[in-house]
């Protein structure tokens, strides 16, 4: 299976652009902003990019735990440019991390926000304008909220929620053995019902809402920490039937534990179905689905994915991975991986300094380190990132959060990258931005499938425009399977430009 993986993997490269696309970043000057506190903030430090005010150039929200949390209003042209501007509702203490995601569907985008403390759904106002969304009848108890997703169940007019939850703290007997549940939030007409308490949780760092199969139902995958749950827990996946039920070894699920803190997906074997990656302490998990059920096989070694030691520098100890995400960052047609890097805090069994991970995916499917190369291969305790077009220019760039260390923004300025496409969904009604949308674009017999979720990665996410390298490919075919599972026509597209496609 892995001689077919890593030949099916290589959608659009040609040996044109295939050898001399090495990817460079530059450091980016923003004003001062630190993810600190204690214990309770050893984990989070995400980052919401989405548009709030309209200009097609997405802001920066980030997390600050005990300090407030920050906006940066995205001023972008030719060179990236972000100025603090936090409207008092969103300068809260206590966030870990936040999502952004259309929640009433009235084209202005919300904020899902995470806290150590009581979570907040902040209604967009437009530019850039946010208040709390008392009408939506969300209620949420003292907890440590550490993950998040959201997907649209068959005929609802609002998102399930889904938000993850770390250790109880009101637990006398903890904290080892003393996690939380995650809380799920289903629609009751126009507001939410109380949560359903997912049990048992075991300390999540990561969960998102995914379609694995492709039948038209997100089903909720869940990275928890054994550092916490010590034992008798692991990784998780919930059926989201009627009633909630976890897969289990009879589905074809294979329980396994890591100390889970980011996830990642993306179809990277060019099957139609998503990869995960999964970070973890020690180690992070490349996993290659196998179509048997919710089966991923770990192709870690295989695909040279493994991040597990430090790459550069005296530090042997084990890595400490944090967030993930894919992005083609040199627009080569083939998916690179972005992982974050830190230790927890003074941690002597794992590595102190741990540059970030910029794994680029090779001719042969492998994936070879280039951090130091690019020029992000930075030491500070990373923790949540986003890897997103900035300023428009068809490159990828880079946003990373750090623990007690400044927020670093880097400018992707690749000489000599190849072809991209960047696609916009849209439709009328309920779910303006299609979450749940599989984008399929197709050069010649090889097609590029990506599924379109909020959710995943560690403590932050994003929403906007999906970015495709096109390698060497001046022209392709996108259609669009929208939530629904109904099908869009093929449309041919010329490359390097951004495209909105409109049910």
């Amino acid at each position: 299976m892995l001689a077919r993986s890593l030949t099916v993997g290589l959608l659009f490269a040609s040996t044109a652009h295939a050898d001399h696309m090495q990817p460079a970043f530059q450091p980016i000057e923003v004003a001062e902003h630190i993810y600190a506190g204690g214990w309770e903030h050893f984990v989070g430090g995400g980052v919401a990019v989405f548009d709030c005010d309209g200009d097609d150039l997405p802001e920066l929200y980030a997390a600050g735990g005990s300090n407030p949390a920050q906006l940066f209003r995205n001023q972008s042209d030719d060179t990236l440019r972000f100025a603090p501007e936090t409207p008092k509702p969103l300068s809260l203490a206590g966030v870990t991390g936040a999502y952004p995601l259309d929640i009433d569907s009235d084209g202005i985008m919300d904020l899902a926000i995470l806290r150590v403390g009581e979570d907040m759904i902040m209604r967009g106002l437009g530019e850039c304008a946010f208040a709390p969304f008392a009408e939506l009848n969300f209620t949420s108890v003292d907890q440590w909220t550490t993950a998040f997703s959201a997907t649209w169940e068959g005929g609802e007019q609002l998102p399930t929620l889904a938000f993850g939850t770390y250790v109880d703290r009101a637990d006398p007997d903890g904290p080892f053995e003393a996690c939380d549940a995650t809380q799920l939030y289903r629609p009751d007409g126009d507001t939410y019902a109380p949560p359903i308490a997912l049990d048992p949780g075991f300390c999540t760092l990561s969960i998102l809402f995914s379609d694995w199969n492709r039948n038209g139902r997100a089903d909720l995958r869940i990275s928890n920490d054994r550092h916490y749950y010590v034992k008798g827990g692991s990784e998780q996946m919930w059926a989201m039937e009627t009633v909630p039920r976890l897969y289990d070894e009879s589905d074809g699920w294979a329980d396994f534990a890591i100390w889970g803190m980011g996830i990642a997906s993306r179809d990277v074997t060019g099957d139609g179905f998503p990869e995960v990656y999964l970070t973890s302490m020690g180690d992070q998990k490349f996993q290659i689905f196998e179509g048997e059920g919710p089966s991923w096989r770990d192709a870690t070694f295989d695909f040279g994915t493994t991040a597990h030691r430090p790459h550069t520098g005296s530090d042997g100890r084990p890595s400490t991975g944090w967030h993930a995400q894919f992005g083609d960052v040199n627009n080569d047609g083939r998916d690179d991986i972005f992982v974050t890097k830190g230790n927890v805090e003074q941690m002597p069994v794992a590595a102190m300094e741990d540059p970030n991970s910029l794994l680029m995916q090779q001719g042969d499917g492998r994936y070879e380190e280039a951090s130091v190369a690019a020029g992000v291969a930075t030491l500070a305790r990373a923790r949540g990132a986003a890897v997103m077009d900035l300023n428009n220019d068809g490159l990828l760039d880079i946003v990373v959060v750090n623990r007690r260390a400044p927020l670093e923004v880097f400018q992707n300025v690749t000489p000599n990258a190849g072809n991209w496409l960047s696609v916009t969904l849209a439709q009328e009604g309920v779910n303006p931005n299609a979450i749940g949308a599989f984008i399929e674009l197709q050069a010649g017999d090889r097609t590029a499938v990506r599924e379109v979720t909020i959710g995943g990665g560690h403590a932050g996410g994003q929403i906007g425009a999906e970015h495709f390298g096109l390698g060497a490919e001046e022209s392709v075919k996108v259609r669009v399977i929208w939530p629904d599972g109904q099908a869009g026509e093929w449309q041919t597209m010329s490359a390097n430009q951004r495209i909105a496609l409109t049910r």
